[in-house]
């Protein structure tokens, strides 16, 4: 029995989710596990206008007890930007310690209108591993007129970090943003490439910024040339975020394997364009984040779509089924996690879908058809 925490979040997220689940349980009959949900009323919109509330420490302990969150989306147009996911999806990956972003970059078999002219399921499959909780996204910035003096502090379970500002300008505003990256954070992340890329094709490519941000990211490269050195069999190269951009979109299956990048802000663009060139938002890999030894969580790239709320359209899901196969593979059912993939890629070539991928079904029906495919796989 695996005990799963779910919170299905602002617009479609809840519809998503509970779609999502159908599928896990059903991964569950045919591979012989049970999964024990429990829902919490995180991440909505409706209960941050109503209360004030965003992630409580009643929510935190609560929490802890699973190993595993399986999450909707966030995002609401009555709430500025950044609220939610800074107070609730930073706040659950800093609290669980959540280190590595991991995103499949995979064209699935059965996607008709692929992105790149020539390119296939067979050339576009490689993983973008992120460091998820350093560089700029540790929160450490202010914007202010004339002088001001700020106490700031990154405290991590390996390390901790003080500053002492003051500072002072005579220009009419200004603002500033501190990145931070660690030696004991680029370690781990690294390591957990190369484990990965050692299960795979053997091979590791590392982005940065290291030609501008010398001091930040050659500490970075410090640490990917000291890990490469302990895996012998892996080949390394060192690209820039600009020119990965271009490789992303001109050769990938050529060049990638496993792509690790230190820089939150960066991984997230790259990201994002990874999702792209295996078939766009609606056919767009997932994110998990996790902690190898705690609790990770696991959930869809793209956003609430809140007009679409309770309207039974939003797309399949595919995007948040894939995330519970990664979350299937997280929790020791890789042939479950398989099967799940498989059934996503039966459901495109079949056009069992929503309208936006060609199909007529709407989000209910087009889980419970994976979830059927699933069964019968």
């Amino acid at each position: 029995m695996y005990k799963v925490a779910a919170i299905g979040g602002d617009g479609i997220g809840p519809e998503i989710v509970d779609a999502g689940k159908v599928v896990l349980d059903a991964a569950g009959e045919k591979y012989g596990f049970d999964i024990d949900w429990t829902d919490f009323d995180i991440g909505g919109a409706d209960r941050y206008l109503e209360t004030g509330e965003l992630l409580t420490e009643e929510d935190l302990k609560a929490l802890d007890a699973f190993k595993s969150i399986y999450f909707g989306s966030i995002g609401d147009d009555r709430v500025r930007p950044g609220i939610l996911e800074k107070g609730i999806l930073l706040g659950l990956r800093f609290h669980f310690d959540q280190y590595i972003n991991l995103r499949p970059v995979r064209m699935l078999a059965g996607t008709r209108t692929p992105p790149l002219a020539g390119k296939g399921p067979d050339d576009i499959n490689f993983l973008v591993v992120r460091e998820n909780t350093e560089d700029f996204y540790v929160g450490i910035g202010s914007r202010f007129k004339g002088k001001e003096h700020r106490d700031l502090e990154v405290i991590r379970d390996i390390y901790s970090i003080k500053f002492g500002l003051d500072v002072e300008s005579d220009s009419e505003e200004i603002a500033y943003q501190i990145g931070v990256i660690s030696r004991e954070g680029s370690a781990r992340v690294m390591e957990y490439a190369f484990d990965a890329a050692m299960k795979r094709n053997h091979k590791v490519a590392s982005v940065d910024k290291a030609n501008v941000l010398s001091d930040v990211y050659g500490l970075w490269r410090d640490v990917f040339t000291e890990t490469a050195a302990r895996y012998p069999e892996v080949t390394t190269e060192f690209t820039f975020v600009d020119a990965i951009t271009m490789w992303f979109v001109k050769n990938p299956p050529e060049w990638f394997d496993v792509v690790v990048a230190p820089p939150n802000m960066f991984g997230d663009i790259i990201t994002d364009l990874g999702a792209m060139i295996q078939g766009g938002l609606g056919l767009a890999p997932p994110g998990g984040n996790i902690n190898p030894k705690g609790t990770s969580l696991f959930e869809p790239i793209h956003g609430s779509a809140p007009k679409y709320k309770g309207m039974n359209r939003a797309n399949p899901p595919i995007a948040t089924i894939w995330a519970g196969s990664l979350l299937l593979d997280d929790l020791g059912e890789p042939e479950a996690a398989a099967g799940v993939l498989a059934a996503i890629e039966q459901s495109i070539a079949a056009k069992q879908t929503t309208v936006d991928l060609g199909g007529s079904l709407g989000t209910r029906e087009a889980g419970a058809w994976i979830a059927d495919a699933v069964r019968n796989g």
